[in-house]
């Protein structure tokens, strides 16, 4: 049984017993016993509690760590879901899946009245959403989207990783450069973003006849980032582009770079990519030392909650899927107006 129903149950006790004492007592004690009755009641429905007020939230996010993007992500959701704005609310986070998976069990157990999910990997999700769903608890996903049918969740507000991935390389064939020699590092593998990302390239490299030298993961990571480039110095291997799927990585990558005294950025040897738009980032840009950045819009809370209080009106939710608005930015173009309203 959900807290409704055990609501009503403690409602009709609360209230039988407050007006059996009424019916036992002396006529002078009537007014005395009515509005006992009448506390009793209200406290079991949950107005004498404050703690019953708020409405409970599990939280499933990767990392803060992980990278700018995720901190601000993290951040953003800290702010919103909180007592102060009606939340009782419980944070889990991991960049693995079984622990996010795991994390969301125990959610379940808790008999949180949302689930709120920014999963690690697309895959492996339908089973604890059945047992979410059938204990009446509402998924909402955030960020990523997941490979699950469509009705065990009741709304999604994410980015659209496919089209950032497709602005990136479209981006990049318009360069018209003289030949393509990619390094092409990875995020996380199987998670939405590194999907999207990864795909779009992928293809346009095999539309075009691209080499794509290398595509290895260093899993957001801008240390591992620099090992790879490094490892592809020390090899002597000739290349032009790093495509980075985020920009702690492409931050990684340019250390390399710098290492090794190659020039990058506008009108040098090699052309740099990332993906966040974090504001030190478009800087890069902005000073030209990197060429391209794909947004990926991290402040998505406001959405949540409006989704949450719909939903606790009994509205329908019409627009079942967010799409987070983004863009990518030309070193060649942006300015400090867009560094200033875009840098996360």
């Amino acid at each position: 049984m959900k807290k409704f129903g055990k609501k009503i149950l403690a409602m009709c006790l609360a209230t039988t017993m407050a007006l059996g004492m009424t019916a036992c007592g002396k006529d002078d004690d009537k007014k005395d016993d009515t509005q006992a009755a009448t506390k009793a009641t209200t406290e079991a429905s949950g107005g004498g509690g404050s703690s019953d007020k708020l409405i409970k939230v599990g939280i499933i996010n990767n990392d803060p760590n992980e990278s700018g993007y995720r901190t601000a992500n993290d951040k953003d959701l800290q702010a919103m879901f909180n007592e102060a704005n009606g939340y009782d609310a419980s944070f889990a986070y991991s960049l693995k899946n079984d622990e996010q998976i795991a994390a969301a069990q125990k959610f379940i157990q808790d008999d949180v009245d949302y689930l709120l999910l920014s999963a690690a990997d697309t895959a492996g999700w339908d089973g604890v959403l059945k047992d979410a769903q059938d204990a009446g608890i509402k998924v909402i996903l955030f960020d990523r989207t997941i490979d699950a049918d469509p009705s065990l969740y009741a709304a999604s507000i994410v980015s659209d990783m496919d089209k950032e991935g497709e602005q990136a390389a479209t981006w990049l064939k318009n360069q018209n450069l003289s030949e393509y020699n990619i390094i092409h590092i990875q995020g996380v593998m199987g998670s939405a973003a590194q999907q999207g990302r990864s795909g779009a390239l992928i293809q346009m490299a095999k539309d075009n006849g691209w080499n794509i030298i290398t595509s290895q993961t260093a899993e957001w990571n801008a240390e591992k980032a620099q090992q790879i480039v490094q490892s592809v110095i020390d090899q002597g291997t000739k290349f032009n582009v790093i495509y980075a799927e985020n920009d702690d990585m492409a931050k990684g990558a340019v250390a390399a770079l710098d290492k090794a005294g190659i020039s990058h950025g506008v009108g040098k040897d090699v052309v740099i990519m990332g993906f966040d738009c974090n504001k030190w980032a478009l800087e890069e840009l902005l000073a030209q030392n990197w060429n391209y950045d794909g947004q990926c819009n991290p402040f998505q809370a406001k959405y949540i909650d409006e989704v949450i209080k719909k939903l606790e009106n009994g509205e329908t939710i019409s627009e079942k899927t967010i799409i987070m608005e983004e863009k990518g930015f030309d070193a060649s173009t942006i300015t400090q107006q867009d560094v200033d309203d875009n840098g996360i």
